[in-house]
């Protein structure tokens, strides 16, 4: 009795935790965000002019970083939300059908190991809950966040591109608008279709900078967060807007070259992650097909299940931290 316990209590634990971790969105560098909310911020930057009257040089450092403490604090949560999550994917926020779907999925891991367990009631529920949680909840969210996270490097790769369209344009001697036309009209998804809303909003009497800050409801990246800021600061302080989308394409540019070095110093660590992580599952299988009677007992055997949900605890725990030590943001 008490080995079944332990093993539906391990199941429950190992299946609610999967939910959490699958829970979890794209994460963004805290000093990145910190960069982009002191320099973007329109929140913060209404309240600086709100309260410019400070007294001494110290208190205005204060109030500069209070507000820009509660502005990052205001982007955290609305990057969190269901809502926005669907945005950032390009799916249409319809929050109900989205539930219905994960309440259906919650449903049906509920019952599969409520039916298929041999075990007393009473652990099978605990083990269909933590199952209902996983599937209901964690496994939608981490597919609208991995969905979001490859439109976001799409829509980042061809970025730099799009402002070469505009600066040759703005050279030539075309209006920004017909820059931004041209790069809605030539430019693949998701680059494409997100340029041609902002168009859209331009043309029914949207000001540039407020149809950029609605284009960042959808896509949450630096580098449009970098050329709304340009372009704010062109159209109040004026200034050749050639040179300054030009400096930014290059800057970009080097972000992205940064990127992929990165990427290409930390592979070897990638690689031996992957190696270590899925060489017990393999060879546990390749045992499992070639002398199925040798494993055999850590599947009928109660002490053999616990040794089992043991090991995937341990594997979990051990991935998730090669993950946060490979995992390196920019």
């Amino acid at each position: 009795m008490l080995m079944t316990a332990a093993i539906a209590l391990l199941g429950f634990i190992i299946l609610a935790s999967l939910g959490f971790v699958f829970t979890s969105g794209p994460s963004s560098s805290p000093a990145l965000t910190k960069r982009t909310a002191a320099i973007g911020t329109r929140q913060a930057t209404r309240a600086k002019r709100q309260k410019g009257a400070a007294k001494t040089p110290e208190e205005r450092r204060k109030q500069i970083t209070e507000q820009l403490k509660e502005a990052e604090k205001q982007e955290r949560k609305k990057r969190l939300t269901l809502r926005a999550r669907m945005l950032y994917a390009g799916l249409t926020p319809n929050i109900t059908q989205f539930l219905i779907y994960s309440a259906v999925l919650g449903a049906v891991a509920f019952i599969v190991p409520v039916l298929l367990l041999k075990m007393q009631i009473l652990f099978k529920l605990l083990i269909g809950a933590g199952a209902a949680f996983a599937f209901g909840y964690g496994v939608p969210r981490w597919v609208l966040s991995f969905i979001a996270a490859g439109r976001l490097k799409k829509f980042t790769e061809e970025f730099p591109n799009a402002m070469d369209i505009i600066v040759r344009g703005i050279k030539s001697g075309l209006p920004v608008n017909d820059g931004l036309k041209i790069v809605a009209k030539e430019s693949s998804a998701p680059l494409g279709p997100e340029f041609q809303r902002l168009v859209e909003n331009v043309g029914v009497g949207m000001s540039l900078e407020g149809a950029l800050e609605k284009m960042s409801e959808t896509i949450q990246s630096p580098e449009l967060r970098f050329f709304t800021i340009v372009i704010s600061i062109q159209a109040k302080t004026g200034g050749n807007l050639a040179e300054a989308l030009g400096n930014l394409s290059a800057v970009l540019r080097a972000r992205k070259m940064m990127r992929e070095k990165i990427k290409a110093l930390s592979s070897e660590a990638i690689a031996s992650a992957g190696i270590i992580g899925s060489l017990p599952p393999a060879v546990g299988t390749m045992i499992t097909v070639t002398r199925p009677e040798y494993l055999a007992p850590m599947f009928t055997d109660p002490r053999g299940q616990l040794m089992l949900l043991g090991g995937v605890v341990w594997m979990t725990l051990g991935i998730l931290s090669m993950r946060k030590m490979i995992n390196f943001k920019m």
